[in-house]
């Protein structure tokens, strides 16, 4: 018995230990990103740096404006989200409910592959393929802008949110379906009235994912939006938060004001994602 104890102090330590390390993770990049990034902030002037329209990091008068990153970020994961939500949604909802268990394992195979594909092959794919169908369809100048990397990026996020939402139907107790079949619901009622409902939490977790994907995609996005910090426009060359940061370190000088930038522009984009989830969350826990 004292061993069996000694056992389980020891386990419980290790995982202990390990949340404590994931926790402070969070804490360092949180604390690293803020004092890297407020020094360029003050600088610069907030108003400056959040609502200017230019940004020329290596001009002899630079311009450190990133309301075209945020809004083209908004714009791009709002219409990926838009697009790949329904889609992983209804894939979800058939494949936990209405597919036989062949169809299953095969789609669910296809939908691990898709995860597993790295981004640049992604890039690629859209960069040869989608950019120029797009510049082709609408007889542009150049195919590459916010409307491919929309497409891109709402395929990327599905995997994500099609296996949790899964994960989360298949978790419904069956007796609430029994229960719903038996007052002489059907089939479909009852997934949509009483599944559905059941498993909102995991879908909401599902969705998070999505947009969390969406909003940080850096290679596949650069490689298919043009790169350029134009106001978004769907057939317009633009640059999101991510590929303003991926694109200018590597030629940014340390302590330098654009490297500054650089970090402050990480730390808006930080800071976006922790407010999604500080939203959901919300909206959940008042719900319930």
């Amino acid at each position: 018995m004292k061993n069996t104890n000694i056992k389980e102090f020891i386990i419980h330590g290790i995982f202990l230990i390990m949340g404590l390390i994931s926790v402070g993770c969070v804490l360092l990049i949180t604390v690293y990103l803020v004092i890297s990034g407020l020094p360029a902030i003050k600088e610069i002037g907030i108003f400056n740096f959040l609502f200017g329209k230019e940004w020329a990091s290596t001009a002899a008068e630079p311009k450190f404006g990133i309301l075209p990153f945020i809004l083209t970020s908004i714009y791009g994961t709002a219409g990926a989200v838009a697009i790949g939500v329904p889609i992983g949604f209804f894939t979800a909802v058939y494949l936990s409910k209405f597919a036989g268990d062949k169809k299953r394992q095969v789609m669910e195979n296809a939908i691990s592959m898709l995860a597993g594909i790295p981004s640049v092959v992604y890039g690629l794919v859209g960069m040869i393929v989608l950019v120029a169908g797009i510049k082709r369809i609408f007889h542009l100048a150049d195919g590459s802008g916010l409307l491919a990397a929309i497409v891109v990026l709402s395929v990327m996020i599905l995997p994500s949110i099609i296996k949790v939402s899964v994960t989360a139907l298949d978790a419904v107790p069956k007796e609430y379906e029994d229960a719903s079949m038996a007052l002489g619901a059907t089939r479909t009622e009852t997934v949509f009235k009483v599944s559905v409902p059941a498993a909102k939490s995991g879908i909401a977790a599902a969705v998070v994912l999505g947009v969390g994907r969406a909003i940080g995609e850096a290679m596949a996005v650069m490689m298919v939006a043009g790169n350029v910090p134009n106001m978004p426009s769907l057939f317009q060359s633009v640059k999101f938060l991510t590929t303003a940061v991926a694109s200018e370190m590597s030629y940014s000088s340390p302590g330098s004001l654009q490297r500054n930038a650089l970090l402050s522009i990480a730390l808006v984009l930080y800071l976006f994602i922790m407010l999604i989830n500080a939203a959901l969350n919300y909206f959940l826990k008042k719900e319930k």
